[in-house]
């Protein structure tokens, strides 16, 4: 109940941010040498990420309280790192004439918005004035010049420690093994003029066995996305693909297409493969509770029509090929190492940020609230 009602006050704030009292909006989170941070500050920066948490955690509430706070102590410290570099160069001395600055907010205006009138209705809705634009850009140029000054933006990497991580961490570059696939996808419809899947899906097969090529039916029949493309799937690793649908295709040797087969709807969901337009095989998809993976739970053979009574019905007919396929296998370190070398230089720059960071906190008055 705790979580919850905490969730519902976070829910509430971000719905009637305008409606909060004075003395909420302005409450101070942190001072850093003589400017301060105030609740509301923190908060605007929470609400661009707020409504992304809350859909991909409703149904988590701990999770979700969690990833709140975490958000909430990330922005903060955004704020209080970027009053700190204010703070550094007010104190060391820089300076940024106002010829320069007043180049780059035209630059601004140019580039983002086209011109002056467009940057009024723009900042008016905002609610910002022109001089806090201006004030932006100024904080915005002195924090990433003081950044790439303090920060080397020359880091080399070097090719052996790019090779050091490469055989340390060869299992992030493993692929699964994969096939290429291409599908005819057949759709159930409700509308009496529209063909039926089964039979249509029965006439494809038997024009492929009598010598039609697949790509050729998919162009002409296939209702999928890649129908224009002759029904081409491309590569799929058999964890990206879904259960049912896996189990077809990775028992497929290349070159070969499969039988007739559908698909009911939903996460809980059921194949059917046919033998002369009749299903032959049930097979009973679902999700797993312990593993919260796809899984097969049962696997009926069916006798007559009249065996597929109480099962859910078909939504969508295929047919697949496997076009080519290859086994597990390890990336290559030529195939990865810019991955590699720009992950490293990231890690690095972010550890060189904090440790200057630490430093100005040594030499400025820092508390939170």
């Amino acid at each position: 109940m705790k979580v919850l009602c905490r969730i519902a006050i976070a829910g509430t704030f971000f719905c009637c941010l305008a409606s909060l009292n004075a003395e909420l909006v302005n409450g101070i989170e942190a001072i850093v040498d003589d400017s301060v941070i105030t609740f509301y500050e923190v908060s605007a920066r929470n609400e661009q990420t707020y409504d992304t948490l809350v859909r991909q955690y409703r149904n988590q509430p701990a999770t979700l309280e969690k990833k709140l706070d975490e958000m909430r102590i990330e922005n903060l410290e955004f704020l209080m790192n970027r009053e700190l570099i204010l703070h550094e160069f007010k104190t060391a001395g820089y300076s940024l004439p106002d010829s320069v600055l007043d180049d780059m907010v035209q630059e601004t205006i140019r580039t983002d918005f086209g011109d002056r009138a467009t940057l009024t209705k723009t900042l008016e809705a905002r609610g910002l004035t022109y001089e806090k634009f201006r004030q932006q850009i100024k904080e915005r140029f002195i924090v990433n010049a003081l950044r790439s000054k303090n920060i080397s933006s020359e880091i080399i990497i070097s090719p052996h420690k790019v090779e050091t991580y490469y055989l340390a961490h060869k299992d992030e570059f493993k692929v699964e093994d994969q096939v290429k696939l291409s599908v005819i996808v057949l759709k159930v419809s409700d509308d009496p003029k529209a063909p039926d899947a089964a039979e249509l899906a029965k006439e494809i097969l038997s024009k492929l066995k009598d010598g039609a090529t697949f790509k050729e039916m998919a162009t002409l029949y296939s209702q999928g996305s890649q129908r224009a493309q002759g029904g081409d799937w491309d590569w799929w690793e058999r964890t990206k693909l879904t259960k049912g649908l896996a189990d077809v295709a990775y028992a497929l040797p290349v070159g070969k297409h499969s039988g007739v087969f559908s698909r009911s709807g939903g996460d809980d969901y059921y194949v059917y493969e046919y033998e002369d337009g009749q299903a032959k095989l049930a097979r009973h998809y679902g999700v797993d509770p312990v593993t919260k993976k796809q899984s097969l739970l049962a696997e009926t053979h069916l006798d007559g029509p009249s065996a597929m009574s109480g099962l859910p019905a078909p939504q969508e007919f295929y047919l697949l090929q496997v076009d080519d396929a290859k086994p597990e296998h390890f990336k290559p370190l030529s195939e990865v190492r810019d991955v590699i070398e720009k992950s490293l230089l990231l890690a690095e720059r972010d550890r060189l940020e904090k440790q200057w960071i630490e430093k100005l906190k040594k030499k400025t008055f820092v508390r939170t609230f």
